[in-house]
């Protein structure tokens, strides 16, 4: 087992880690650099995009032929880490989601014209888009099969008809993934589709107030009554719409834990800055054994989730679906973040709890980890049925 990086991507990480220290963590100081809904203003970020691509750092994810880096995933996992310093960091250099996600996945399956239609514009940050799968009570949340809207057949056109919630940066979106139900076959039932907002036949009937911050776009609830798509618009076969969803949230489900270990590390650097000059009854809080085992438990606690993200990136790479090494990450890095921003903030006293830090802003952010593409009680699930199947191979090395 080789533990060190290609030296390729070692170099990338640390070009990353340069740009995000020069050109990104000093914006978050100014309250002027923020947009209403406290993530940097749209602005502002179109500028520093510019420089991400003079520096070679732009849609590590994306192939290289259509604009991207063309990063294996151990590469992202490498990048997103760095990027992630900074609150401000993935949608800089275009890793952030929703788009990140879409992006990966229509460049895995969708046909040129597709590409050229709504992947180009993406990866040249042109236009953000949305992923639309999730529903209201009855609908479908984590179970996909509970999926209520609907997709019926018009010639060459699929009238689609329902509701969707919590729909990621949907507001200012200008191209969607939707999931649908096109039959009642338990396994064939959702095809996936392709729209754009400027299609009629749906709306946003609301952008969800939610505890944020917020990605660009916020959390949106989604009414279609009525939206035609063009059958050339489906996402690979008629009753593939699981097969898409497993393709999409796999690896989305991962980069979200290679971003969260990002700010796990940034919230115990702010912790270790403090303690280290904070003094308190003669001595500096760094010195005192009780912040000593809170900060080597932080230490210990992002490790063990860097190698989990890495063996599952490592395994996607090697054209695993990694469905369970994947849940493993999801799982314990979600529960990191919150640890480690909830004892920086501890460690900081007031200071913590004010806005004189991100540290409030990350703990906010940290807490919808446990709930986003999948809650940890899914995920366990997921554990639980693959330990059911293989037994003591669970715990195989082999590929």
């Amino acid at each position: 087992m080789d533990f060190n990086l290609p030296a390729e991507i070692d170099a990338i990480r640390l070009r990353t880690r340069a740009f995000i220290a020069d050109k990104v963590l000093p914006l978050e100081v100014d309250p002027a650099n923020y947009d209403a809904h406290e993530n940097i203003r749209p602005d502002l970020l179109e500028q520093v995009r510019a420089k991400a691509r003079a520096a070679g750092l732009w849609a590590p994810q994306a192939p290289r032929d259509r604009g991207g880096m063309g990063l294996p995933h151990i590469g992202w996992a490498a990048v997103y880490e760095e990027a992630n310093r900074s609150i401000f960091g993935p949608a800089c250099l275009n890793c952030a989601a929703p788009d990140d996600g879409n992006i990966n996945l229509l460049a895995r399956i969708g046909t040129e014209a597709q590409k050229r239609w709504w992947l180009d514009p993406l990866i040249a940050g042109e236009v953000r888009s949305a992923f639309a799968m999730t529903e209201p009570h009855p609908g479908g949340g984590s179970d996909p099969n509970m999926m209520l809207t609907k997709a019926e057949r018009k010639g060459d056109n699929w009238v689609v008809s329902g509701r969707k919630w919590f729909i990621t940066g949907a507001e200012g979106a200008r191209h969607f993934i939707l999931m649908a139900r096109t039959s009642d076959d338990p396994r064939k039932g959702l095809t996936a589709f392709l729209y754009h907002a400027d299609q009629p036949g749906w709306r946003i009937e609301r952008r969800i107030p939610i505890m944020g911050p917020e990605e660009h776009g916020g959390h949106c609830e989604i009414v279609y009554d009525g939206l035609e798509i063009a059958d050339e618009n489906r996402l690979l076969n008629v009753g593939d719409g699981l097969k898409v969803t497993q393709m999409r949230l796999g690896p989305a489900r991962l980069t979200h834990c290679m971003r969260w270990l990002g700010l796990a590390k940034r919230a115990m650097e702010i912790a270790a800055e403090y303690t280290s000059r904070r003094e308190g009854f003669g001595i500096r809080l760094a010195d005192r054994e009780s912040v000593q085992i809170k900060m080597g438990e932080l230490a210990h606690e992002i490790q063990i989730g860097r190698l989990l993200v890495m063996h599952a990136a490592w395994k996607l790479d090697q054209g695993d679906f990694a469905r369970k090494e994947v849940s493993s990450a999801k799982v314990h890095v979600a529960n990191t973040l919150h640890k480690a921003v909830d004892t920086a903030i501890q460690l900081n006293g007031a200071r913590g709890y004010s806005k004189d830090t991100v540290l409030e802003w990350i703990y906010r952010y940290a807490r919808q980890a446990r709930l986003v593409d999948g809650a940890d009680e899914v995920h366990k699930m997921v554990l639980a049925r693959n330990y059911a199947a293989e037994g003591m191979d669970y715990w195989s090395w082999g590929r």
